[in-house]
């Protein structure tokens, strides 16, 4: 079986959510970008712009 070089771990998950939250208060990101700035840090913490539309969903859900 092929391994997946970018999987995210659920823990991996928490941490990319967690930032996420925090920057979207932090730095007051308009609704309307949350999901181009998730897709941003999901792509810079996998090195890939391939992008888990579930993970994306998951994490600008309020």
């Amino acid at each position: 079986m092929p391994q997946v070089d970018n999987a995210v771990s659920a823990f991996d998950c928490e941490i990319i959510r967690n930032a996420f939250t925090k920057s979207v208060i932090e730095d007051k990101i308009p609704e309307d970008q949350w999901r181009t700035f998730a897709a941003l840090l999901i792509s810079d913490f996998t090195g890939s712009d391939d992008i888990d539309s579930d993970l994306l969903e998951w994490i600008v859900r309020k």
